[in-house]
């Protein structure tokens, strides 16, 4: 069996509510989940289970309040995402785990290709023909996901949601990554635009990336998902 990219092994988590006299809100007890490259696990569940929170334990938005998060990357020794630094985690975000959340966060004003190319333009530094190569992927994601040309020197923040998504989708999608989370990448997607988002995952566990993702879709779930996993199973005991 393939060694695993992403291993939680008893991940627990809690919120701490302040403002309730310190009350504690257990969501996940005891979480165990292994992917391998090449695998899309799809996490299954009705609403408010944790899904989302699941991501962004794995991305460090949230602290686990107990257990591992360990990444195993070929040819470095084993990264701990719950010890990482700020530091490390900006790094591992870069080159490691890509994450398509439900949200489209950029800086105002900056036109929707420079968004897309942006994690393609950090690696090229101050190589001109790098920094252009960045720019014409850029073009060829946006073509793909049907962004209009003339939207393309526009902000984002200007555009529709499902263009909005589209253009997170290409931002986050755009550099291969060993590790990639989708919190709903195709909510507020047409059909058309969903099939192709269906092709760039099956792309994405081609070329042997870890996936973990989150569908509202049953549809999209089914045909993308290498395994299943219900959600339900890790809740803490009310």
């Amino acid at each position: 069996m393939n060694t695993p990219l992403l291993q939680l092994q008893g991940v627990a988590k809690r919120f701490t509510l302040h403002h309730q006299n310190q009350l504690a809100l257990p969501v996940f007890d005891g979480v165990e989940l292994s992917v391998s490259p090449g695998e899309c696990v799809v996490l299954d569940g009705a609403s408010g289970l944790g899904k989302s929170t699941l991501l962004k334990l794995i991305y460090s938005n949230y602290r686990a309040s107990a257990g591992r998060i360990t990444l195993h990357l070929p040819g470095r020794s084993p990264v701990e995402v719950t010890e990482a630094t700020p530091r490390e985690m900006v790094r591992l975000r870069r080159d490691t785990i890509g994450y398509v959340s439900q949200f489209l966060r950029v800086i105002p004003r900056v036109p929707a290709l420079d968004v897309v190319a942006e994690p393609l333009a950090e690696d090229a530094g101050d190589d001109p023909a790098a920094l252009e190569a960045a720019r014409a992927e850029a073009r060829r994601w946006l073509e793909r996901l049907r962004i209009p040309e003339r939207l393309w020197h526009l902000p984002p923040a200007t555009f529709s949601g499902g263009e909005q998504q589209r253009i997170n989708i290409a931002r986050n999608m755009i550099k291969p990554k060993p590790l990639l989370l989708l919190d709903e990448p195709t909510a507020s997607l047409d059909a058309a635009n969903t099939r192709t988002v269906i092709e760039l995952i099956r792309e994405a566990t081609a070329r042997g990336a870890a996936l973990v993702g989150i569908f509202h879709d049953a549809d999209v779930g089914a045909a993308v998902a290498t395994r299943r996993v219900n959600v339900a199973d890790f809740r803490s005991p009310a």
